[in-house]
C-alpha cells in the first residue's frame, strides 16, 4: 500500500486510540466511590479477555469436539485449582488425545 495511503488511517486510529485512554483521565478527577461502577470496571477485563478467548478455543482445532473437549478440561482442571502449567497441558493433552481418536475413528 502506498504510503500517502496509509498514513491518514494510521494517524486516524493512533487518534482514537489516544482519545480513549485520555478520556477517562480528563473526565474523572475524584475517585470513584460508586460500588456498582466500581465492581464493574473491577470485571471487565477479565469478560473482555474470556469474551476473545473462547471463540478462538472453539475454532482452533481441527475439529468442534475436539475443541469442546479440551475446553471442559481446562475448567475441570482449573476448577480443581490446578496452576495454570497444569490446566494448559491437560487442555492441551485432551486436544491431542481427541485428535487422534477422531482420526482413528
Amino acid at each position: 500500500m502506498d504510503l500517502m495511503k496509509f498514513l491518514p488511517y494510521l494517524i486516524v486510529m493512533a487518534g482514537v486510540t489516544y482519545l480513549i485512554r485520555v478520556i477517562p483521565l480528563v473526565l474523572v478527577r475524584k475517585k470513584i466511590k460508586n460500588r456498582f461502577l466500581n465492581s464493574f470496571l473491577y470485571y471487565i477485563p477479565y469478560t473482555v479477555l474470556a469474551a476473545m478467548t473462547f471463540p478462538a478455543i472453539l475454532y482452533a482445532t481441527g475439529s468442534m469436539i475436539s475443541a469442546v473437549a479440551g475446553f471442559i478440561a481446562a475448567v475441570i482442571l482449573s476448577y480443581r485449582r490446578g496452576s495454570l502449567i497444569v490446566v494448559a497441558a491437560g487442555a492441551c493433552g485432551t486436544v491431542l488425545l481427541a485428535e487422534l481418536l477422531l482420526t482413528v475413528i
